[in-house]
């Protein structure tokens, strides 16, 4: 399927290393999605969240960002508590949860081998961060869940990383949008303590007390 309105295709081809990844476990689990996973929510929503890359055995296998693996517990969980999300989250993308001024997506849309994308994947892809940021008229305010999320939406804005600098709880301006960001929701981070569920909490509702102030 090729390239429509700014997303891309099932078989998208531009990042081979990505697009083999793919194919090896489109083989070994045809009933996965295995392809590029698109965003989720609606499209007038003043709050877009992008994560790294699709999970494995998270989104990869789902078709949806943070579904089916540990991160999008903490994730969906946390939207909830701060009115992002209504529903019960249920690990999988029949689950009947909504998002609600809320849209999710991800600097890299097709899972990576060890979870860890090229810098050239990542700038690849980049094309679709800018289109999903573009189609979204009431957009405000972008949450970025780690430093290759964060960095990703910055040069995507054409500004200097140098100038915005990642930390987690940090709050920059990007032309006419705010952009927080947080430590990513990993099992990884999580387990070692890097990021726990109240500092996760706090991000979201910083970026609450910001919109319900705008």
């Amino acid at each position: 399927m090729p390239e429509t309105e700014g997303k891309p295709g099932r078989n998208c081809p531009r990042c081979p290393r990505l697009a083999a990844f793919r194919k090896t476990w489109r083989a070994q689990e045809p009933e996965w999605f295995n392809a590029p996973v698109p965003s989720f929510g609606p499209l007038d929503a003043r709050l877009l969240i992008v994560g790294l890359a699709p999970g494995l055995q998270g989104a990869n296998r789902t078709g949806r960002p943070f579904t089916g693996d540990y991160a999008g517990v903490l994730l969906y969980e946390t939207l909830a508590r701060y009115d992002f999300a209504r529903g019960q989250y249920g690990a999988h993308p029949d689950d009947g949860l909504q998002l609600t001024d809320c849209r999710i997506s991800n600097a890299v849309r097709c899972v990576p081998p060890e979870n860890k994308p090229t810098t050239a994947e990542i700038a690849t892809c980049r094309d679709f961060l800018k289109m999903t940021i573009a189609e979204m008229p009431k957009l405000t305010t972008i949450v970025a869940l780690g430093r290759i999320a964060h960095d990703s939406v910055v040069t995507a804005f054409g500004a200097k990383k140098s100038a915005t600098p990642f930390k987690h709880g940090g709050k920059n301006t990007l032309g006419n949008l705010t952009l927080f960001s947080s430590y990513h929701c990993s099992r990884y981070n999580t387990n070692t303590g890097v990021l726990t569920p109240e500092m996760f909490r706090k991000v979201f509702a910083a970026v609450r007390g910001f919109l319900d102030g705008t």
